[in-house]
């Protein structure tokens, strides 16, 4: 039989490392990370606007079970984020009002789900953020262990425990705590960057000339004329 656990301690980023990342959104935070730690579109904001950026606490469930998600709950703290997977696909309502609110009583911030959730509307209204696969209304059970802070995969993206995740309107992005700090400098740069572009583009200056691309498409046969040839 395979082991199964409920690690209670793990490693978590700076808090400050975590509110820059935050600040920066997924999208930048992905292009300052290289391109690398998004989940796979499947997981959809239920909430438009809502934005987090915690410390990952990974849960690893039977499909269509929740038990552990519910063991979960003991060991989150203030500021993380809860992140669930099964260990075969699943769009199971595996989470609704009732741990939202006990998850908001530890101070969780949200919830990344690769399954689904339900009690949408309850969950707009006390303001839980939640992304997730699906929105289904099919119940679960509480009869199968799993494992709490182990490594999971969601949507095809490797989480770890107290990886700090981000998710907005853009998706969501997980970046190990020992590379954070580097992201978080990478991103406040292209944020700054940006903003002088932003300016730029605003104020009539296309992108072929800001970014210089004219030369690129003149190389790559691109023409200019007025009508298409006859």
């Amino acid at each position: 039989m395979a082991a199964h656990y409920v690690v209670r301690s793990i490693d978590r980023a700076d808090p400050e490392v975590i509110a820059a990342l935050r600040a920066a959104g997924v999208a930048t935070a992905h292009e300052a990370a290289g391109r690398t730690g998004l989940l796979g579109p499947e997981i959809q904001a239920r909430q438009a606007g809502s934005a987090v950026g915690g410390s990952a606490i990974t849960v690893s469930c039977h499909p269509g079970d929740n038990l552990m998600i519910h063991a979960a709950v003991e060991v989150c703290r203030p500021g993380d984020v809860l992140v669930v997977t099964t260990t075969s696909p699943s769009t199971d309502g595996m989470f609704g009002e009732l741990l939202a609110t006990s998850l908001r009583a530890r101070g969780v911030l949200g919830l990344v789900i690769d399954a689904g959730v339900r009690d949408l509307a309850e969950l707009r209204a006390m303001g839980f953020p939640v992304w997730s696969r699906a929105v289904h209304a099919q119940g679960t059970v509480k009869a199968s262990p799993g494992s709490v802070n182990v490594p999971v995969v969601a949507a095809g993206q490797l989480v770890r425990p107290g990886d700090v995740v981000l998710a907005d309107d853009d998706g969501v992005f997980v970046v190990a705590p020992s590379f954070a700090g580097t992201v978080a400098a990478s991103a406040a740069a292209r944020t700054s960057t940006e903003a002088a572009k932003r300016e730029q583009l605003a104020q009539g200056v296309l992108g072929v000339d800001l970014y210089g691309l004219r030369p690129l498409l003149e190389r790559l046969g691109v023409q200019y004329v007025d009508r298409l040839p006859e």
